[in-house]
């Protein structure tokens, strides 16, 4: 019988907790449309494929990763003032977009996709906080395994 390890691609089906079984949740996926990844290739955070290593299909789960070996701490550098211009689309300004709570897809310098939402809107610049979402957060993770095949 197969088991979770390098080369797979696995399904899981989870509910995703802040801060232990007991915190928020945050992230449900069911065996209907589970997260689907292949071990190894950095779909997944390593200490989630570490605790799901060697689990056949079937086996339940439950376990904590820490915030460091999740998205680490929240960081002030994460947090960005972008001039208005930034926001300048066919020619005029995105005015839908600069609005606090507003998800901004943008580039970084290697042209890389990253996710930032605007947290405070002056007159002429737009704070976006680029942190990932789950940052500062201990995660915790119950499931099951639903199947695993060679990638």
């Amino acid at each position: 019988m197969k088991t979770v390890g390098p080369g797979m691609e696995v399904d899981v089906a989870y509910t995703l907790f802040a801060d232990g079984p007991e915190g928020e949740e945050l992230e449900r996926c069911n065996e209907e449309s589970p997260f689907v990844f292949q071990v190894g290739a950095e779909e997944a955070l390593p200490a989630f494929e570490q605790a799901l290593h060697g689990l056949k299909v079937g086996e339940p789960f439950s376990f904590s990763i820490a915030c460091d070996q999740a998205y680490g701490e929240e960081t002030e550098d994460a947090v960005v003032a972008l001039p208005k211009s930034a926001f300048m689309v066919d020619g005029k300004l995105d005015e839908d977009v600069m609005k606090v709570g507003e998800v901004v897809p943008m580039a970084d310098e290697d042209g890389d996709e990253i996710i930032g939402i605007v947290v405070e809107v002056e007159e002429d610049v737009v704070h976006v906080d680029f942190n990932h979402p789950l940052a500062g957060l201990d995660l915790h993770f119950e499931g099951v395994v639903c199947a695993i095949r060679n990638a």
